[in-house]
């Protein structure tokens, strides 16, 4: 259960950063509470939980070709999303270009990555010891 929590905060800050801070010009958000941002952080974890393995099995080809270089872009069509399902609750943010939206991913992905170094024995699974009688 912490580790779903500390990934839930992970992916909480990676969307800060990304749409709460307005560093990237194209992205405007609607909502920058907190409430908003663990909100979007939610709806980002549950697209990388379920569609993100989807769109890599079937884009595994691209993936191979361009030496990973399309999982950006399937980073960027994740980050889009992710706006898009929380415009439906008002809490989502408009990308008004493909840049910004490539931009978006790109920081998302950076900020996950170096965050889950840092809580890496954290997010490791625990693993239960083998008692010998």
């Amino acid at each position: 259960m912490n580790r779903i929590l500390l990934r839930l905060a992970i992916n909480a800050v990676a969307m800060y950063v990304a749409v709460g801070t307005g560093w990237i010009q194209g992205v405007q958000a609607q909502n920058t509470t907190l409430g908003a941002i663990v909100a979007l952080g939610v709806i980002m974890g549950l697209l990388n939980a379920i569609v993100r393995p989807l769109l890599k099995i079937l884009s595994f080809p691209l993936i191979l070709v361009t030496l990973g270089l399309f999982l950006i872009v399937i980073n960027t069509g994740l980050f889009w999303l992710t706006g898009l399902i929380g415009q439906a609750f008002n809490i989502g943010y408009s990308v008004s270009s493909f840049w910004a939206a490539l931009l978006g991913g790109i920081l998302v992905g950076l900020v996950n990555w170096s965050l889950s170094l840092f809580f890496k024995d954290e997010l490791k699974p625990r693993r239960f010891a083998h008692r010998r009688d």
